[in-house]
């Protein structure tokens, strides 16, 4: 069939040689190549700079996190109505800032974050650890889109199941309103329950059972924030992390009121 074509008129200009082709190409500068090694240069520095622009978003939102639960915490101390009794930070073992929003129309709380610390046997209390919280309505104000809410764990069994993939509260330790001031006196029986919570519901009364939502471990975001691959256990228990600095305020403040 080639034979054929070949004698063919004009076949040459329909089955020229790739080599001919190749050969009758213009030559690339040396402008060329070294723009063209610019462009891919630019191109790979910015496709490595988006995971690094996130991870700084990421970072700077636990950083409000921390800054929130703070004023969440002094929100709450600096109300009477509120205020944690120093009766009961003298026992806690462990503190846990929530903060919770609704994601639609009718749909209850399906976001939130906390924020958890632990009492050291040294009694220095832990470097914050982040946490995710959901399914809380406690405190829910009439009209209102979002919830804070801090539970304050009696007992090494409560903050050990911080450490679980999901600690139910109410359900896997048994959780009542705690008592304000004016009532701290004459509730040492509900000083023994594992966990206390306080709410700015005003329908609640000290030793009230609650069922209140759920937190789980978000060792994604205490990676990021301290550096390490430890994950909430290490964090909360070792001394191994080296506090951040942004995370030093809430520290002190809550050893502060619970020394």
């Amino acid at each position: 069939m080639h034979s054929a074509l070949s004698n063919l008129p004009g076949a040459c200009l329909y089955f020229t040689h790739p080599r001919a082709r190749a050969r009758n190409k213009p030559p690339v500068s040396r402008h060329q190549r070294i723009m063209k090694k610019h462009l891919l240069c630019l191109l790979a520095a910015c496709l490595a700079a988006v995971p690094l622009a996130r991870a700084d978003d990421n970072f700077g939102e636990l950083v409000d996190h921390l800054k929130n639960s703070e004023s969440i915490l002094r929100d709450f101390m600096g109300n009477p109505d509120t205020a944690i009794p120093p009766a009961v930070l003298a026992k806690a073992r462990g503190l846990v800032i929530a903060h919770q929003f609704k994601a639609g129309f009718l749909l209850g709380f399906q976001g939130g974050y906390a924020v958890a610390l632990v009492k050291k046997r040294d009694g220095h209390w832990s470097v914050p650890g982040f946490m995710k919280a959901g399914e809380a309505s406690l405190g829910l104000q009439v009209g209102g889109k979002a919830t804070d809410l801090v539970y304050v764990l009696m007992d090494e069994d409560a903050t050990h199941r911080l450490l679980e993939t999901r600690f139910n509260i109410g359900v896997d330790a048994k959780a009542v309103a705690g008592p304000h001031a004016s009532e701290a006196d004459s509730s040492t029986e509900i000083l023994k329950t594992p966990v206390l919570i306080y709410s700015k519901s005003s329908g609640l009364y000290a030793g009230a059972t609650i069922k209140s939502g759920y937190l789980t471990r978000d060792d994604t975001s205490n990676q990021l924030f301290y550096h390490t691959h430890y994950g909430l256990p290490e964090i909360l228990y070792s001394d191994w992390v080296t506090p951040a600095p942004e995370s030093a305020p809430l520290m002190n403040y809550v050893q502060q009121i619970a020394p």
